[in-house]
């Protein structure tokens, strides 16, 4: 009775979390018989309302390698403070290896504009307005660190008004 209890809240749980694949890889390792083929995955996870993980996995087969690497996924969760849950708080740069990362606010009714790994880490976090631009390499792991610093990288008002210790309506600009 306690295994199914387990059971359903995992479900539960697991209901409101997308998964998104960014990354396949052919690994092959030459040995004496010839050549052992393994894949490896590149996944971001996110419950699109301002939590997400992203994680590579290996296995033998691509099914298995996903599943790793959704399950490792959703162990690593992180919270990203969203603004008006819909874009980030404010613009910010970021770089990861020769991964190089804009990601800009946007007003609302822009959409996502940008590009493949950004996008999908960006419709799994909830960001829905927002303009990226992803500069040097196209490789999708240091496009996804890269883009994985610049969130944490930016200061929600609630952030910036412990730290100066004023309200946040002292600190939000107010808009016409």
């Amino acid at each position: 009775m306690g295994w199914n209890s387990n059971m359903e809240n995992k479900d539960k749980n697991s209901d409101n979390i997308l998964e998104k694949l960014v990354h396949i890889n052919r690994i092959t390792k030459v040995v004496k018989g010839g050549r052992r083929f393994g894949f490896s995955a590149l996944v971001v996870v996110g419950n699109q309302a301002g939590r997400i993980g992203i994680a590579h996995a290996k296995a033998k087969q691509v099914p298995d390698a996903i599943k790793k690497a959704n399950e490792m996924a959703r162990r690593k969760l992180i919270h990203i403070p969203l603004r008006e849950g819909r874009t980030i708080h404010h613009d910010v740069k970021a770089k990861d290896g020769s991964g190089k990362i804009v990601l800009r606010a946007a007003s609302k009714g822009t959409g996502i504009i940008a590009g493949g790994p950004v996008r999908a880490v960006c419709e799994v976090l909830g960001v829905k307005d927002i303009v990226a631009k992803s500069m040097g390499t196209s490789n999708a792991h240091n496009v996804i660190r890269a883009t994985m610093k610049a969130l944490l990288k930016q200061s929600s008002p609630k952030q910036i008004s412990t730290i100066r210790n004023k309200k946040i309506s002292e600190i939000i600009e107010k808009r016409g």
